[in-house]
């Protein structure tokens, strides 16, 4: 069975449909393989084994009586520690919160369910999502499957880790700042942040505010991507920005892509690049070439977002947590407790100063985006770094900010533009790295649709990282 164990979730789903392969089999082989090889990659934190395979046999019960589970039927899948799944713990990688269990599911775990699929546990994040890699005093460091002695990113990096080490094929993640693209990037998996909206977030104690936050997949095949959407997408009353659900992304991976104007920055016009991170990403833009693309680098320069990012993103944390601040200050790390007292010292003058930052970003992409269909980045200015942290604080001999790290993903969780990152090859040391596609807003579907042309070109799902059981 460990041939399975690398297929897509779509691949596996036609077996499944057909009756070619068990779903109890299927879950079976997933758990044997988080039993060898998590031990050595800390990317499951809690499990439901014997209820995972509860719902397998029933979902085989119902194909075999001739009934349609849903496009994920059988399908195992991990669920990143911020989000609910009922009756299991959510600690959002925080101590104050290890016992803390859902009383129900989140609306992107319900849809997932009722399409099929079979949640088998929870994934490690750092402690509230809040760094670009994966680690917290509740249960450790996050390793990644190609080198275990750097990190698979974050804040989905658990999720990742269990995709790109043959775990489950198919995770939840969510992405306020990269974190969705930033650990696909770097444990080598599909990964889209959609546009702002698209998926439900919630329910809710306290509403989302500052338009960050999206939800999305850590996969292994745009189509996987695609399925993905289809189930989770669409207005929830929950979710009061939420989007209804517009056609299915699977049928638009059918169209055929009409030759695309496709601009390409290497470096949004201000942050260094690791050399041959900075190449992969070039050979990766030459693909859209290749198929018969107008390709051009855009010479122009994005505002410096950090600030302004770090700024919402800490407010919007405050906003959520500034109770258990108060109740559990001691038990939480001191990055998150500084950062968040020092947004709560901010003047009303330092969020106008924000404000316009917003604008200017907004202008340059509808600059971008009225000359041109797409925009490609490199996903990341480096390769993955140390597991336990912290990013560099320089690249090809030039210090940076520490944001800078992650600078071309953060900008486009403030503009909510739909960006995912393909698999543009592996730098000198082994380590993948990425490509990211971005598109005007609501656009998805164009995202998707250039991006399986891309992996028609330069398929990827044959080369994972094998890992010797503990």
């Amino acid at each position: 069975m460990d041939e399975v164990l690398y297929k897509s979730a779509s691949e596996l789903s036609r077996l499944i449909h057909a009756r070619s392969l068990s779903p109890v089999e299927l879950v079976q082989a997933c758990l044997r393989k988080i039993e060898e090889v998590n031990p050595s990659i800390n990317a499951f934190v809690s499990l439901q084994s014997e209820r995972a395979l509860e719902e397998a046999k029933a979902i085989a019960d119902r194909l075999a009586h001739g009934e349609d589970p849903g496009p994920f039927a059988g399908i195992p899948i991990g669920a990143k520690d911020l989000e609910d799944v009922k009756g299991m713990p959510t600690t959002y990688g925080s101590v104050p919160f290890r016992d803390n269990i859902a009383q129900q599911d989140s609306i992107q775990v319900a849809r997932l369910k009722r399409a099929g699929a079979i949640l088998l546990g929870k994934t490690n994040t750092p402690e509230f999502g809040f760094t670009g890699f994966t680690k917290n005093r509740l249960f450790g460091v996050t390793r990644n499957p190609w080198n275990l002695e750097r990190t698979p990113g974050g804040s989905s990096g658990g999720s990742a880790a269990a995709v790109a080490s043959g775990m489950v094929p198919l995770a939840t993640g969510s992405d306020a700042g990269g974190s969705i693209r930033i650990p696909a990037c770097y444990s080598g998996c599909f990964g889209i942040k959609p546009t702002y909206g698209r998926i439900p977030l919630g329910p809710f104690e306290r509403l989302n505010t500052t338009g960050l936050w999206t939800l999305g997949p850590l996969c292994r095949t745009v189509e996987d991507a695609a399925f993905y959407l289809d189930v989770t997408s669409g207005y929830h009353p929950a979710d009061p920005v939420s989007l209804p659900r517009p056609q299915s992304y699977v049928d638009a991976l059918k169209e055929e892509l009409p030759p695309l104007k496709i601009s390409f920055s290497p470096d949004m016009g201000f942050a260094p690049v690791q050399r041959d991170v900075a190449l992969l990403a070039e050979k990766g833009a030459r693909v859209f070439e290749e198929l018969g693309h107008n390709v051009e680098i855009w010479k122009g320069s994005f505002p410096d977002m950090s600030e302004t990012w770090s700024d919402l993103v800490c407010k919007e944390l405050y906003m959520q947590l500034k109770e258990v601040l108060e109740q559990y200050h001691s038990e939480i790390g001191r990055s998150i407790v500084t950062s968040l007292d020092y947004v709560n010292s901010l003047d009303l003058d330092k969020w106008v100063q924000h404000a316009k930052a917003v604008t200017a970003l907004n202008n340059t992409l509808w600059s971008i985006f009225d000359q041109y269909d797409l925009l490609l980045t490199p996903t990341l200015p480096t390769e993955a770094f140390a597991a336990q942290g912290p990013p560099p604080a320089e690249i090809e001999g030039q210090s940076i900010p520490i944001l800078w790290a992650v600078a071309f993903t953060y900008p486009f969780n403030i503009s909510g533009h739909p960006a995912a990152t393909v698999r543009s090859g592996f730098t000198s040391s082994g380590l993948p790295a990425g490509l990211q596609i971005i598109a005007p807003r609501h656009r998805e579907d164009l995202v998707l649709r250039a991006a399986l042309a891309y992996e028609k070109a330069r398929p990827w799902n044959d080369h994972w990282p094998k890992l010797d059981p503990q």
